[in-house]
């Protein structure tokens, strides 16, 4: 085996070959899987905490989309009792402001008629002494001969009367 040139030898390459098929293998066993299937169950890790993670911002997302409904539900609920409410104050408003309209009306209407029922015994009670003046002083003209004492006297019963007609009306 001398005769190959360059002094190479097979037995030394296939000697480094065998070497380096062992340590590839030894390397492969010792290094390599057990750092790949550290590598793998890391990354299986992350990725089950990633979809876990996943999983519960989809179910918050659902959480606040329903939140969400209820508070305008609600919000929806409580325009709707504002707006009762509203139309129950007016309807409050509205029927004590027509019940004041009626009593108002009342006291009006209670008032003129006291009001005439006065006026009415005011004028019998001037008509009365009216009719008393007058009598008097006719009774007194036909018992005083001069026209001019009777109608003194007349005159006289009218101021009288009058003075009595102003007191009634204060």
């Amino acid at each position: 085996m001398s005769n190959l040139p360059l002094n190479i030898n097979f037995t030394q390459i296939f000697l480094h070959l065998l070497n380096f098929l062992i340590l590839f293998a030894i390397l492969y066993f010792l290094l390599y899987k057990p750092v790949k299937n550290f590598m793998e169950n890391r990354e299986k890790t992350y990725r089950d905490m990633d979809d876990e993670a996943r999983d519960n911002l989809r179910a918050s997302e659902e959480t606040k989309a329903q939140y969400e409904i209820r508070i305008s539900e609600a919000e929806s609920e409580i325009s709707q009792m504002k707006q009762k409410s509203r139309q129950d104050i007016e309807k409050n408003r509205d029927s004590q402001l027509q019940a004041a309209k009626d009593e108002a009306e009342r006291i009006i209407r209670e008032a003129k008629e006291e009001a005439t029922r006065e006026k009415e015994k005011i004028i019998s009670e001037a008509q009365a002494e009216i009719s008393e003046m007058v009598t008097d002083a006719t009774e007194k003209l036909a018992l005083k001969a001069t026209a001019g004492e009777a109608f003194d006297q007349f005159l006289d019963a009218v101021d009288l009367a009058e003075e009595r007609g102003s007191k009634h009306e204060q």
